[in-house]
């Protein structure tokens, strides 16, 4: 890159967050924190894993410092550049001397498969490729710092945690005292801190590593991101999040077998899916016994013209049975009249929702109650808590892996304020700021949306006046809208008319 520009963005709290480095045609690195930027004269030492003898048949060792991951792959011939990322892996100088390190793994927030892995992984990835024995467990989450014993964590003592589901380490929401924290931290003698958790979690480790920059510490803070939801942006996928799926089929499966084993049979699954949902799409999509699915990204309706019930009729005259799927955060607007809790939240600062399974469950059952034309026979399965607690499957154990070496990669690099996560397919550091401003959810414009429409059939159960009326006899239309050419649209389906 020539003649970059280096640039620093302020945050909200007047604490630098963003490190921004503009090079020729468009390029833009977003940058992570570093150890150097607030402490001077700090010593360097050569890797350790260039006389380890597991790597000595790697052809090169270390990431090369100008490597940098492009957040967006697919461009024009005269876009720019864009936005980058600093590229995961271990470099040629490390930042701390393996006898001096004093490591310390927290984990928060809900459980989720993989914990165990992530938790051994670092462990495992600190002592065996750099040396390091110091390792603390913060039992039961953020409070854990200040008010609980901690658990000496050694290769031996996490070897098989792995094949268990939950967290060895505890876990609990809320419980953030920045300062209380950082004394703990700063008395312990700890120098680098590993923070497992999703978003709520990961805007807590952004103030803890504000508050240990503010001190001028020298520790590195690195975030691992967690969220069966899938909901964290940037990042290809979270941790746990292929596990969750390839599991909620088992709960389709049964619903499916129930539904079809009886006349008018519905089976009716509730998945996990706060804000998005991306685990009820893919259960979805792998599954193929779905005829209905409901996330929060895409409003419905259930009286009327190509509402939920007219499409639930249809298809018990058509097959005999159907299955829905629902994501926990869908049809929230629906109940919001009846939810005394609606603005009531968790400790995480979660939104307390209602069980929409049970009640869209009830609703259907009542409204074919009423008409007495078609008499129904419905199940209603939610294996939320079955799917979080087992162990993660064979890919999110590899996943896992990586995303635990990447975080001990970084912080002996020096590197601090981060998170790590594979971004189009390359592991890459990302400041904290860009995965808790916003969520990732489902786009309803897009062709994987457009996928499960053609694989259950089911209507956009769009309300008719966000429907544009198409005039008899128009051409409809072949595709949905995507990307840029939507972003004045309400919806992606805003052009697709209800059900006839």
């Amino acid at each position: 890159m020539s003649d970059q520009k280096s640039a620093k963005a302020m945050g909200p709290t007047g604490n630098l967050q963003m490190k921004v480095v503009k090079g020729d045609f468009g390029y833009v690195l977003e940058d992570v924190p570093h150890l150097c930027d607030y402490l001077s004269d700090l010593p360097t030492y050569p890797n350790p894993l260039q006389f380890n003898p597991a790597y000595s048949v790697v052809k090169q060792y270390f990431v090369n410092v100008d490597d940098t991951v492009a957040q967006k792959i697919v461009v024009h011939t005269d876009s720019p550049r864009g936005t980058h990322f600093r590229r995961a892996g271990p470099r040629q100088k490390v930042y701390f001397d393996s006898d001096e390190v004093h490591a310390c793994i927290v984990t928060c927030g809900g459980l989720c498969p993989g914990l165990n892995t992530v938790i051994r992984e670092i462990v495992c990835g600190l002592n065996h490729m750099y040396g390091v024995n110091k390792v603390l467990g913060i039992d039961g989450g953020y409070k854990g710092f200040y008010a609980r014993n901690t658990i000496d964590l050694t290769p031996k003592v996490v070897n098989d945690i792995h094949k268990r589901g939950g967290t060895i380490l505890g876990t609990s929401r809320g419980g953030h005292d920045t300062s209380k924290i950082v004394d703990s931290i700063q008395d312990r003698g700890i120098n680098q801190v590993y923070i497992i958790g999703g978003d709520g979690t990961q805007k807590g480790a952004a103030v803890i590593y504000e508050e240990i920059r503010r001190r001028g510490l020298k520790v590195s803070v690195a975030g691992i991101p967690k969220t069966i939801d899938n909901d964290i942006p940037v990042i290809d996928r979270s941790f746990g999040f292929d596990t969750a799926v390839e599991e909620a089929q088992r709960a389709i499966n049964a619903a499916h077998v129930e539904a079809e084993s009886i006349e008018n049979g519905i089976g009716v699954v509730k998945l996990m899916g706060r804000y998005s949902g991306f685990i009820a799409m893919y259960a979805t999509l792998a599954s193929r016994d779905v005829d209905c699915c409901l996330i929060p990204e895409s409003p419905f309706y259930l009286e009327g013209r190509g509402g939920l019930f007219e499409y639930v009729e249809k298809r018990l005259k058509e097959n005999g049975h159907m299955v829905i799927v629902i994501a926990e955060g869908a049809g929230q607007d629906l109940l919001s009249e009846s939810l005394q809790s609606m603005n009531q939240q968790d400790a995480s600062g979660n939104k307390l929702l209602k069980d929409v399974g049970l009640w869209i469950s009830q609703r259907i059952k009542n409204h074919f109650g009423r008409q007495q034309k078609i008499s129904i026979n419905l199940k209603y399965i939610d294996p939320t808590y079955m799917i979080r607690a087992i162990p993660s499957n064979a890919a999110d154990n590899v996943y896992c892996t990586l995303l635990a070496q990447s975080a001990v990669h970084g912080a002996m690099a020096g590197y601090t304020g981060f998170i790590c996560g594979p971004v189009n397919g390359r592991h890459s550091y990302i400041p904290f700021n860009h995965i808790t401003e916003k969520q990732n959810k489902v786009v309803i414009t897009d062709r994987m949306w457009a996928r499960l429409l053609s694989s259950t059939n089911q209507p956009s159960f769009l309300n008719p006046k966000d429907v544009i009326e198409v005039q008899e006899g128009e051409e409809p239309p072949t595709q949905l809208l995507e990307g840029e050419n939507c972003k004045h649209s309400k919806f992606a389906t805003k052009d697709i008319p209800s059900m006839t």
